[in-house]
């Protein structure tokens, strides 16, 4: 699997894997921990989360600037891990919201956060440039070196397969993260005599604030004699509920201390193996030297040509992710109210991905393997459509079973009585179908998507490139909301399923229609 790539791929991947792991820590429990600390509304803490999450994408293109215009993508890679591990600095400081300080509070962790975000735009897509510059030295070794044509093409082919094993590292931190702030958060819960109760800071907030219905004051004693048994007295009730949130929001600001160990030990990575990631841009620039105007026209002409290919990927990919992306938002409310998942703790859903992701990689990097030795094999541009058309089938697969259930809309599904929602419940199996094939198109496009920016991208814009990458990545993930909202509005379920099955299609099929302009641009096919 890792025999014949680039000696630098592995470190790169295993820093990756660190600041990764650290992000998913964190984001694990943001959501919840804006809602604890602050006493915001889920649709308060949305908006922050979802800002945050595009900012993460939109930053990478002014980290891809900062590096491509000064040509230090590992001092620019280096920064964008020292602050990211501020952010999460700042994160993890134990102070108390109270009436008196929440607003100059909010604003601090709003700072905090957009230290992350920047930091991981100067970060993430200046370290898959690196990557891709591997590859490029690979090749240009292997024509310098007189190399027959079929073990160039051979070497080419390996790009595609080199970022399907970093995208594994990648995951790898996304399988373990969802764990650890639970884990950490309910130990220092632990440690103080308490029980935690993902219900009781919202109550509390809203005792405090005075707001909080008379008749959920009966809910608020049971939960509090039942989280807090050795300290709760029912006669201070303000008391109790300030000790409960300053303890409970203690341990979330502690699990971000891992997140700064994680940047650490990602920084010592990348300063450990920085002398052997490439720096192609210098050679290129002394290579430019000795082009007549001619050589440089026609070199104009072809940078516009990439140009050209790659913003049409792009707009293919944006559906691609605002399809993908559900597993965050339609999805979420599916499996909330449509299946039964009683028996299985919520984190262990965000780790169905990345396993699926661990589990799959090595199994279709056999099958294009297999498929190139046999003289066969798949362009990334095709990968690309074929990974629409999984994606598709995932939809297809639930318009079927809602169809089938004759689900309403989740509206009127949920003012059904209990009883009669039971009785119409899928079983669990269902959404681990529908992450399967999710997690298959993904693999066919999210990593050799970062192989195509690699390869298509003019030497010189490498970061803005992949910054252009994860920008398209943002533009879809800014447009996810659309999900709930046909969920709960459109007459059927089904329907919601429908519409994104047609997206799917629709830019499976804008995308093949390109297919041979883009295999041309790329260079696999003449």
């Amino acid at each position: 699997m890792f025999k014949n790539h680039p000696k630098g791929l592995i470190p790169a991947a295993l820093s990756n894997m660190g600041e990764r792991f650290g992000y998913y820590i964190m984001n694990a429990v943001l959501l919840l921990f804006l809602c604890s600390k602050f006493g915001l509304d889920e649709g308060t803490s949305g908006v922050i989360y979802s800002i945050f999450y595009a900012g993460i994408y939109v930053l990478s293109l002014v980290g891809g600037a900062i590096a491509d215009s000064t040509q230090k993508y590992k001092a620019t890679i280096q920064w964008g891990l020292i602050i990211m591990a501020l952010g999460y600095v700042l994160l993890s400081i134990p102070i108390t919201a109270n009436q008196g300080n929440i607003t100059w509070l909010l604003t601090f962790t709003c700072i905090a956060l957009f230290l992350i975000a920047f930091g991981n735009g100067l970060f993430k897509g200046n370290l898959q440039a690196i990557v891709g510059q591997m590859y490029d030295n690979m090749e240009a070794d292997a024509v310098a070196q007189g190399k027959s044509a079929e073990e160039i093409k051979e070497i080419k082919e390996r790009r595609d397969s080199g970022f399907q094993i970093f995208y594994v590292f990648i995951n790898i931190g996304g399988l373990i993260a969802p764990f650890v702030a639970p884990l950490l958060r309910q130990w220092w819960l632990g440690v103080k005599g308490m029980v935690y109760d993902a219900g009781l800071p919202a109550l509390c907030h809203q005792f405090i604030n005075g707001t909080i219905p008379a008749d959920q004051m009966t809910n608020l004693n049971a939960l509090m004699e039942k989280a807090n048994p050795a300290g709760f007295n029912a006669g201070d009730m303000a008391a109790a509920c300030s000790d409960y949130l300053q303890i409970f929001n203690e341990g979330v600001h502690y699990s971000f201390i891992a997140s700064v160990v994680a940047m650490f030990i990602s920084l010592a990575i990348f300063m450990a193996f920085k002398k052997i990631f490439p720096t192609p841009a210098k050679k290129e620039a002394a290579a430019a030297e000795g082009y007549s105007e001619e050589e440089k026209r026609a070199m104009a002409k072809e940078i516009k040509q990439r140009m050209a290919a790659l913003f049409a990927v792009l707009g293919v990919c944006v559906f691609f992710w605002l399809s993908f992306h559900q597993n965050g938002q339609s999805l979420s409310v599916f499996a909330r109210d449509y299946v039964v998942t009683d028996s299985i703790a919520p984190e262990i859903w965000q780790a169905v991905n990345p396993f699926f992701v661990i589990v799959l990689t090595p199994i279709i990097m056999a099958i294009f393997a297999g498929l190139a030795r046999k003289g066969k094999a798949i362009s990334t541009p095709r990968k690309i459509v074929i990974g629409m058309g999984i994606t598709g089938l995932a939809y297809l697969f639930l318009v079927v079973l809602s169809m089938s259930y004759d689900y309403p809309n989740g509206e009127a599904f949920r003012a059904m009585g209990i009883d009669q929602q039971a009785a119409m419940k899928s079983q669990w199996w269902v959404l681990i179908a529908t992450y399967f094939f999710l997690t298959v198109a993904e693999l066919f496009i999210s990593p050799l998507g970062l192989s195509f920016v690699s390869k298509i991208a003019p030497k010189h814009l490498q970061g803005i490139c992949q910054g252009l990458w994860l920008g398209a990545t943002a533009l879809g993930n800014l447009l996810i909301w659309i999900g709930p909202v046909m969920l709960n509005k459109m007459p059927k379920l089904w329907m919601c399923w429908a519409v994104f099955l047609v997206i799917c299609l629709v830019a499976m099929g804008v995308m093949w229609g390109m297919v041979s302009w883009l295999e041309r641009v790329t260079g696999e096919k003449e």
